[in-house]
């Protein structure tokens, strides 16, 4: 910015004449912020009657509607931990009873029961004697899948790999 220009815009912000505003930037060394402060000393210049800055979020009054907007979000997404279960609870409730677990062997149906009653006898059975039985199944021909409302086709896609897997464990052993 050129020695002009600046003479003008302290003169244009700080109301007063132009020998006022290059005297007082030859003092500052053409810095206009100190030239500012240089006829704020002098009395030229009155200064501005209340200067609070701060970074603290509460103290800031612009951001005001800012914080109401993120306060009514949280509450929105803070749902108590036993709504939560409960809303989890009802979408498993139900799945389970829109989809079934289908057995078959030969493409004959041997089972057709709904997931949650396949669920609970996993839960009492336990792990250590359900999937024991559901590999020994995959030998004597047994096929598993799920039927229903809900598009099952990745998991009945694993299920078939798993067939297919012990169908070729099978024919090996014959081999030997």
């Amino acid at each position: 910015m050129e020695q002009l220009e600046k003479v003008e815009k302290l003169r244009e912000r700080a109301n007063v004449s132009y020998e006022d505003a290059k005297n007082a930037l030859e003092a500052s060394e053409w810095d206009l912020l100190e030239a500012m402060v240089y006829l704020e000393k002098q009395g030229k210049v009155e200064a501005p009657k209340e200067s609070s800055h701060t970074t603290s979020y509460e103290q800031q009054n612009q951001y005001g509607s800012v914080r109401e907007a993120v306060k009514l979000q949280k509450e929105q997404n803070c749902e108590g931990v036993g709504k939560k279960i409960k809303r989890l609870w009802q979408k498993f409730w139900r799945w389970s009873n829109d989809n079934n677990l289908v057995i078959t062997r030969h493409e004959k149906k041997i089972v057709d029961i709904p997931m949650f009653v396949f669920l609970l006898v996993l839960v009492f059975a336990l792990w250590n004697v359900a999937l024991p039985i559901f590999i020994i199944s995959l030998f004597f021909d047994c096929r598993y899948s799920i039927t229903g409302k809900n598009d099952m086709h990745t998991i009945n896609a694993a299920m078939e790999q798993a067939g297919k897997f012990t169908e070729k464990v099978k024919e090996e052993y014959n081999k030997l």
